[in-house]
């Protein structure tokens, strides 16, 4: 889709710098080429050269015309999905990707789009159906270039639906319908936390949470008005980086100064976080947001060395005490690339159950619901291989000695910063007392520990 209004801006704000967007055809031609889908086999030296490194999903596409930039694409089961943000300034020289705004925007309305397509994408007619749907519904999605809506999935896929709706000049674009019921608020903190931790003095572990507020506002109205609130317990480490939904009425800047770039000093922002909205009709991330905490949940140690034709290993996991000693799930992943089959096992485990996966290539040791009274556990053993065959893993970091433990878990109504939401703070400026249901949640994600007698693949030297 081409926006006639977009195109005119662009040329008023880029001046002569301005490159004009040429046809249909020749764009997707020159996007192909760019991103190596055609000509792959020639050198071409401004897309091929070493010097140049990719480092985002943000292109500069030569055309008869010059270089169109930035285009944003990237490849998602089979489909490629582009967009051309308005870039509010001149173009030499390039501004910073974090100052050009059209590219969050498109980017959001990207992967709306993803999300209305992707389930469909094993069903060729059906997705066909939705891919002629989009037209309608970029309508009303981003009716004059600029996105309202990147909810796709929330839209009404016809232009008679689109023609009933009632207008309210109160309603914000981003409330699609209106809801008829009893009032009911659902609030979810989920926090991810990932991990690399190598057991050596040289080298520092790294852990860094992430968190994402997610709400679900049933309420009766054209525009309610909605305030939440978030809180941390006493001395609980402070909300940094937080980014917040366009619902958003109004926010403490100095909630929006705290950046994980800096070091924190006693002058930062701790809450609580307020946050007044507007909220969109279906389930939205009010905001997001990252933390620096003291310590990861779980310590660990993985050690393996080779000794003839066998393998020994061993693991120690330690549950720090601050932690809530209990988990939907725990259990740790111990896969052995670049071999053939386990064809002997030897093992002990302190507490839990090891298991050996089908294709005999991966041990999965089960921790289970909560970790002993002690909180700590441990998996000694041995380990003999086969001959390896094309059917097991292969991985061109972990060669040799240099493996991994990688561990998942979620640990049910606890976040690892403290956050959690004041149900009673919650305000809602409509008619009816509502339900509010508040929950927290914390998730692994990419949870290493790394084998403390080989090279780790990335090393964080300590700073002296």
């Amino acid at each position: 889709r081409r926006y006639p209004t977009v195109e005119i801006r662009a040329a008023a704000f880029n001046g002569s710098t301005h490159v004009p967007v040429p046809s249909d055809s020749a764009f997707l031609k020159a996007l192909l080429f760019e991103l190596r889908l055609i000509d792959d086999h020639i050198f071409v030296e401004h897309r091929d050269t070493c010097t140049r490194v990719n480092r985002s999903s943000v292109y500069s596409v030569r055309t008869e015309g010059g270089d169109l930039w930035p285009v944003l694409a990237f490849q998602k089961s089979g489909l490629i999905y582009a967009c051309l943000p308005l870039v509010e300034e001149t173009l030499e020289p390039r501004p910073p990707l974090l100052t050009v705004s059209g590219l969050s925007q498109g980017l959001a309305l990207l992967l709306g789009i993803v999300d209305y397509i992707s389930p469909s994408r094993k069903n060729e007619a059906e997705m066909s159906a939705k891919i002629g749907q989009l037209r309608n519904l970029l309508i009303q999605a981003c009716p004059l270039g600029t996105p309202l809506n990147t909810n796709i999935r929330s839209l009404n896929s016809s232009f008679d639906d689109i023609q009933e709706m009632p207008t309210d000049e109160n309603q914000p674009a981003w409330r699609s319908n209106t809801y008829k019921g009893k009032p009911q608020v659902n609030v979810c903190i989920s926090e991810k936390v990932k991990c690399m931790q190598y057991d050596k003095r040289d080298v520092v572990d790294t852990w860094q949470v992430y968190g994402t507020v997610n709400c679900k506002c049933d309420i009766e109205g054209s525009a309610p008005n909605v305030t939440l609130s978030l809180n941390l317990p006493t001395n609980g480490p402070p909300l940094q980086d937080i980014v917040v939904h366009h619902c958003v009425t109004s926010v403490d800047p100095a909630m929006l100064m705290s950046s994980s770039a800096e070091p924190l000093d006693d002058s930062v922002y701790n809450g609580p976080y307020k946050f007044p909205f507007i909220p969109p009709s279906d389930s939205f991330n009010l905001c997001y947001y990252t933390s620096q905490v003291p310590v990861p949940p779980i310590l660990g140690c993985y050690q393996f060395i080779e000794e003839g034709s066998q393998l020994k290993m061993t693991v120690n996991l330690k549950l720090h005490e601050s932690i809530k000693n209990y988990f939907e799930y725990c259990e740790a992943r111990i896969p052995f690339f670049n071999r053939g089959p386990i064809t002997q096992l030897e093992y002990k485990v302190s507490y839990g159950q090891l298991d050996l996966s089908r294709e005999k290539s991966l041990l999965v040791w089960v921790i289970g619901q909560k970790f002993p009274k002690s909180l700590e556990v441990s998996l000694s053993g041995t380990v003999s291989f086969g001959t390896a065959g094309k059917e097991h893993p292969t991985d061109y970091v972990c060669t040799g000695n240099t493996a991994y433990v990688k561990l998942y878990f979620r640990i049910p109504d606890f976040t690892l910063t403290g956050c959690y939401v004041d149900q009673h703070s919650v305000q809602i400026f409509a008619p009816g007392k509502p339900k509010i249901t508040a929950s927290r949640e914390l998730i692994s994600s990419d949870y290493y520990i790394w084998n403390s007698k080989a090279p780790a693949p990335m090393v964080y030297k300590a700073l002296f």
